[in-house]
C-alpha cells in the first residue's frame, strides 16, 4: 500500500449527495471517455505480448471489458488530484488485466457458463487452458507494472494482486461453513474486490504526487465503495435476473458460498430455518431455489442488505466530501449514486 496507513472508519450516517452529482453511468464518465478509449485500445494491444498461437485466448479474455468501472476509478481519482496523464492509463491497464485474470479463475472455480453477456473462457476451452491464461494475464500485469521507473507501483500491485489472491482463498475455504460472521464476511469482500478499487482509487492520485492524506482517502473511498459493489453483486447472484445481468446467477448457493443475505437468515431466523437453509446448501439443487427465496423474504434479507450498502456508500461519500471541489469528486459520488440506484432496482420485475 503507498498511502499512509489506512483508518478503520465506523459505518456512516446518511450524507446528502452533492445537488449536481450525475447517477447516470453514460453521464459519469462522459468527461473521461477519451481516456476510457485510450485504455481500451492499450488493453487489446496487449494480445501482441502472447504467442501467437495463444493469441486467440488472451483476445477473448481482453475485450471481455464490461463498464470499466476500475479503469473510471484511475481517471476519477487522477482527475480530482490534477489531472489525467499517459501514466494513467498504463496503471488503468494493469488493474483491469488483473482483475480480467480473476475473473478468469473466478469462472472455472464456480463452474460459469457464461460472463458479460457471452459465453466463459471455461465454457469454450476448457479449465486447465483457462486457469493458464489466468495466470498469464496476472504475470503480464506485473510485467507491465515493472516498466515504470519506480518500483512502487509493481509492489503495490503485487501486493494487492496477493489480496485479491488471499481473499478468494478465504473465501473458498469458508465455503459451507455456517459458523462464519459478517466480520469474516466483510473482511473476504475487502481483500477480494475492495482491495483492487482501493488500487485505483489510490494509484490514480500517487502519479499526481498528491499529499498522502488525499491518496489515503481516495484508498478509503474505493474500498468502500468496493464493498458495498460486492455485496451487491451477492444479491445479485440471488435476486437478480440473467438477461440483464449477462451472466451466469445462483453460482454462490452452487458452492456453498455464505453471502450477507444468507447470513442474515442465519442470524435472525428460527432454528428450524436455520436448519432448513442448511440443508438445501448442503444438498443444493437448482429446483431449491424458490424454498431459498421465500426463506430470504421471511426475514427480509434484501431489505437488509440494502441498509448495509447503503451505509458502505455513505462512508464513502463522507470521505470524498473532504476533498477539494471538482468535477471528477463530483462525478465519484455521483458513482456511489449509480450503485445505490442499481441496489435499489434488485428483485423489481
Amino acid at each position: 500500500m503507498l498511502a499512509a496507513e489506512s483508518r478503520v472508519l465506523p459505518l456512516a450516517e446518511p450524507v446528502a449527495l452533492l445537488a449536481e452529482a450525475p447517477c447516470d453511468w453514460k453521464q459519469i464518465v462522459q468527461p473521461l471517455e477519451p481516456f476510457l478509449q485510450a485504455v481500451a485500445e492499450r488493453l487489446s494491444a496487449q494480445v501482441q505480448a502472447f504467442d501467437s498461437d495463444l493469441a486467440c485466448y488472451a483476445e477473448y479474455a481482453l475485450t471481455s471489458q464490461g463498464k470499466q468501472l476500475r479503469p473510471a476509478l484511475v481517471g476519477l481519482s487522477a482527475g480530482a488530484t490534477g489531472g489525467v496523464c499517459d501514466d494513467h492509463a498504463l496503471v488503468a491497464v494493469i488493474i483491469e488485466m488483473v482483475h480480467l485474470a480473476t475473473l478468469v479463475h473466478d469462472d472455472v472455480m464456480d463452474e460459469a457458463t457464461k460472463r458479460r453477456g457471452r459465453p466463459t473462457l471455461a465454457a469454450n476451452w476448457g479449465n486447465e487452458l483457462s486457469v493458464l491464461l489466468g495466470d498469464c494475464l496476472f504475470a503480464h500485469a506485473l510485467t507491465l507494472a515493472a516498466s515504470f521507473p519506480t518500483p512502487d507501483i509493481c509492489r503495490a500491485v503485487a501486493s494487492a494482486t496477493n489480496t485479491v489472491c488471499a481473499g478468494e482463498l478465504l473465501q473458498t475455504q469458508q465455503r459451507c461453513n455456517f459458523g462464519i460472521s459478517r466480520a469474516d464476511y466483510f473482511k473476504v469482500l475487502g481483500m477480494k474486490t475492495g482491495e483492487l478499487f482501493a488500487l485505483s482509487c489510490e494509484l490514480g492520485a500517487f502519479l499526481n504526487n498528491t499529499s498522502p492524506a488525499h491518496r489515503t482517502t481516495l484508498r478509503e473511498f474505493g474500498l468502500a465503495l468496493g464493498t458495498a459493489y460486492q455485496i451487491y453483486d451477492d444479491c445479485l447472484d440471488l435476486f437478480g435476473k440473467e438477461e440483464t445481468a449477462g451472466k451466469s446467477l445462483g453460482t454462490d448457493l452452487a458452492k456453498g458460498k455464505l453471502t450477507l443475505p444468507l447470513l442474515i437468515v442465519f442470524e435472525q431466523g428460527e432454528r428450524s430455518a436455520q436448519e432448513k437453509l442448511k440443508g438445501l446448501i448442503r444438498d443444493w439443487r437448482p429446483l431449491y431455489f424458490p424454498q431459498v427465496l421465500a426463506l430470504l423474504k421471511r426475514y427480509s434479507a434484501l431489505d437488509e442488505s440494502r441498509g448495509v450498502i447503503r451505509q458502505y456508500l455513505c462512508t464513502g461519500r463522507q470521505l470524498l466530501l473532504t476533498l477539494p471541489e471538482s468535477v471528477s469528486r463530483t462525478a465519484l459520488l455521483g458513482l456511489s449514486e449509480f450503485l445505490a440506484r442499481q441496489t435499489e432496482a434488485l428483485g423489481e420485475g
